[in-house]
């Protein structure tokens, strides 16, 4: 028969008795003082002085308004160099200097809405770059056109872009200088925030456009690697060419073969497409290509580009302003490539791109060219795709 051993310890009362311990100071949440940062720097500590830039003034010249010897800013500007070139600061951009004891410890310069460069100016300089922790905000609309996309976007609240963010999204399925009205949309997207502050950024996560008739659709879907817009059969939204080489503006002549000019004060052929936009408004390759030819033609197209994009279509775009960097002949293109930018030049009565697209030498209207769509979903990601469209087709049709 096995010993069992038993074992009793006697502990003092007091040991166990909480009214016996001693008393221990809790501080109430309410008394915590919340410490409130700008720039990674305590406000609290310091007196701040903000600014915003002023036309002719250069970082020499604000730390000169600031006591700042001009050896000490020659110093701030070596240690910047790494960081941030302080040439590239710019009118209307904010700034700030942080005091504490008559002493300026900190300046701060806000490069653009999401990042600074941060100069600390006590024992030694040091200069480093930070960014402001950005957040997505999931954001829907829903609208019908009464005049145009653009007054639909702001009629129910939401960001004027929003149309131009569509217009690149269907730009190879719609044509968006041909919307009419009654058509409708329905958008599922995000828009970058910064403490609250709305940012222009958005991101489609989905969207519903009914064009007349026919119902468009464009899923955002990962597939190799490449996230593309399909529609709900799996077919890529991304065509061979684009529907218009600009962004959303004002179709003025269409393609015909008989036009009056409104200089010659005659009719004749105009084979081509007259886009209306503002001087310098970018222009895109309609597709991937070559620039066979890029020039001036004084009593014509003024600044203009040609661009081969295959053995059967090439595209001319004239009246130029002027010509994006490095397009210049035998150079090759993307598709929405910026190549040039809105002008008057050349035989033009204002500002506008006329845009023509060859097939086989001979013009052809470029409203009624069919894109052909870049590669579906495969087989093997079809579930997947599935899965995603009826979530998104879902929610659109929740809205």
């Amino acid at each position: 028969m096995g010993i069992v051993l038993l074992i009793v310890i006697f502990l003092p009362k007091s040991f166990g008795d909480a009214e016996d311990l001693d008393e221990v100071d809790v501080t109430e949440p309410e008394e915590v003082e919340e410490i409130v940062y700008k720039y990674g720097i305590p406000l609290r500590d310091y007196t701040v002085d903000y600014g915003v830039v002023k036309n002719g003034q250069s970082l020499s010249a604000i730390l000169d308004k600031h006591g700042f010897a001009m050896g000490q800013i020659y110093e701030i500007s070596q240690k910047s160099k790494e960081i941030f070139d302080v040439r590239k600061i710019r009118v209307g951009n904010g700034y700030a200097f942080f005091t504490q004891d008559s002493i300026t410890e900190y300046f701060v310069y806000e490069i653009d809405p999401k990042s600074y460069v941060v100069y600390k100016l006590k024992d030694g300089y040091e200069v480093t770059k930070g960014e402001y922790p950005v957040e997505w905000k999931p954001k829907t609309a829903k609208g019908t056109i009464r005049s145009s996309l653009w007054n639909a976007m702001s009629e129910c609240d939401a960001s004027p872009v929003l149309s131009i963010e569509l217009s690149r999204i269907f730009g190879w399925t719609i044509d968006f200088f041909g919307i009419k009205v009654n058509d409708e949309f329905r958008v599922l997207y995000e828009q970058e925030t910064i403490d609250g502050q709305e940012l222009p950024n958005l991101k489609i996560t989905g969207a519903k456009f009914l064009h007349g008739k026919d119902v468009y659709y464009a899923i955002p879907f990962e597939q190799d690697g490449e996230i593309l817009y399909y529609n709900e059969n799996g077919n890529s939204l991304e065509g061979a060419f684009l529907k218009a080489p600009m962004d959303y503006y004002r179709i003025t002549s269409r393609f015909t073969n008989s036009r009056y000019h409104p200089i010659l004060k005659k009719s004749r052929a105009h084979h081509g497409v007259d886009y209306a936009a503002p001087v310098g408004t970018p222009i895109y390759s309609i597709g991937d290509g070559t620039v066979i030819d890029r020039g001036y033609q004084k009593g014509g197209g003024g600044n203009y580009v040609k661009i081969k994009h295959n053995s059967t279509y090439s595209s001319t775009y004239m009246h130029l302003q002027k010509f994006a960097k490095d397009i210049k002949k035998g150079v090759k293109v993307k598709q929405k490539q910026v190549i040039g930018y809105v002008g008057s030049t050349g035989l033009s009565t204002g500002p506008h791109l006329d845009f023509r697209v060859y097939e086989n030498g001979r013009p052809v209207d470029p409203l009624k060219i069919k894109s052909q769509p870049k590669k579906p979903v495969s087989k093997a990601n079809m579930q997947r795709f599935i899965a995603v469209r009826d979530s998104i087709i879902g929610s659109l049709e929740a809205l």
